[in-house]
């Protein structure tokens, strides 16, 4: 089932434009290299992969637990009818 729900992810989300945003991500980061010696550089790398590796994760979690509830909102819909308690006028109906 996560296969096909990752398959989903894959087919329906966009990601949202923030090219200002990434644009002062890297902007910031090669300032920082600039700044760093190889092994402050190859750290500050990790950290961004990390970042980006959360990042990623928490997207698809997101889905699939919005997922999720359509998929349960849906169901109680479909059955809504079947297990609603009637109001006093459609009983008054029925009898009459």
């Amino acid at each position: 089932m996560n296969d096909t729900l990752n398959q989903l992810y894959n087919r329906f989300y966009t990601p949202l434009s923030m090219a200002e945003c990434e644009q002062e991500i890297e902007d910031c980061h090669r300032r920082l290299i600039g700044r760093l010696e190889k092994p402050e550089r190859k750290l500050v790398l990790q950290i961004m992969d990390a970042q980006n590796l959360i990042t990623e994760e928490r997207s698809l979690d997101s889905f699939l637990c919005g997922f999720k509830l359509a998929w349960e909102l849906a169901y109680e819909l479909n059955h809504f009818e079947m297990d609603r308690h009637p109001f006093p006028s459609e009983e008054a109906e029925k009898d009459a």
